[in-house]
């Protein structure tokens, strides 16, 4: 049988960093931790187990009870409801109960309320998918969701991350490399793109549009502003990001914040190939 450890719920212990005592701690998922009238000592692997198993499941019910009480904040009053599909409410539960981080907890419950609001929003796929996204890359996410770019009214966004002249007597002359706006500097780095392509939020590879007319202006709609670029030639077109169908509809839960710093930049560089209003 294995080693027992019994762990003593004190502040000390709480706030202890080092490895073994965080390496401890975890016993008392595994019930090998006393508890009121608990004691592993004395209790079978068969009784061990099913006290771990009790408390899992008090667990899971503590984050559906969370997810649902923050489902109850978002949706209105004031709007005609809908039964959701047995189907997908049953598979929602089923993974919302193991959301354990209170921040993604919030998207859940968001998720939840749009439902019943509006159904038909949010797939399995995508319910699938946002189980697995980490905390860490939700906020990935935030951060180029406040960088991606509506071009011309477009429903879906594009991470644009800079253009390239192509074609045409007047490349002979030009020297520059592709004009690149450098995500990194704005913090998204080349790292942080492919860990969205490995959730499934991103498209593997780069893309980009056809050739922009010069004598059609292309609006920007960004989160701080709006911009309208006219091309200064018919040799011009976008280098982008796209976002798959599951970032698409995660994109209805991330409330990004505005970077004046990057639309700022934006303006500068595109500059000098573009008319910019």
């Amino acid at each position: 049988m294995a080693e027992l450890v019994k762990v003593t719920e004190t502040k000390s212990a709480q706030s202890d960093v080092s490895a073994r005592k965080k390496a401890l701690l975890l016993g008392r998922q595994l019930g090998l931790s006393s508890e009121d009238d608990y004691r592993p000592g004395s209790a079978s692997i068969a009784e061990r187990g099913e006290h771990r198993q009790r408390k899992q499941l008090s667990q899971y019910q503590t984050n559906l009870e969370t997810i649902y009480a923050i489902a109850l904040t978002h949706a209105p009053s004031d709007v005609t409801g809908v039964d959701l599909d047995p189907d997908w409410a049953h598979q929602f539960f089923q993974l919302a109960e193991q959301i354990h981080n209170r921040k993604m907890q919030e998207l859940w419950g968001r998720i939840l309320a749009n439902e019943i609001t509006n159904p038909g929003n949010f797939s399995l796929r995508t319910l699938s998918t946002l189980k697995q996204l980490t905390h860490k890359e939700a906020q990935i996410l935030e951060k180029a969701l406040g960088m991606a770019i509506k071009v011309n009214g477009e429903a879906r966004l594009k991470l644009i991350y800079g253009y390239r002249y192509t074609g045409g007597f007047g490349q002979i002359f030009r020297k520059s490399a592709p004009i690149n706006i450098g995500l990194s500097n704005f913090g998204l780095p080349y790292s942080n793109i492919l860990t969205l392509v490995d959730a499934g939020v991103l498209h593997r590879g780069e893309f980009e549009t056809g050739l922009l007319n010069s004598k059609n202006p292309i609006n920007f709609t960004l989160l701080s502003e709006t911009m309208k670029l006219t091309p200064k030639s018919g040799h011009l077109l976008f280098n982008y990001y796209r976002l798959t169908p599951i970032g698409d509809e995660l994109t209805q839960l991330i409330q990004p914040k505005p970077d004046p710093e990057y639309a700022k930049t934006v303006r500068t560089l595109f500059a000098k190939d573009f008319k910019i209003e």
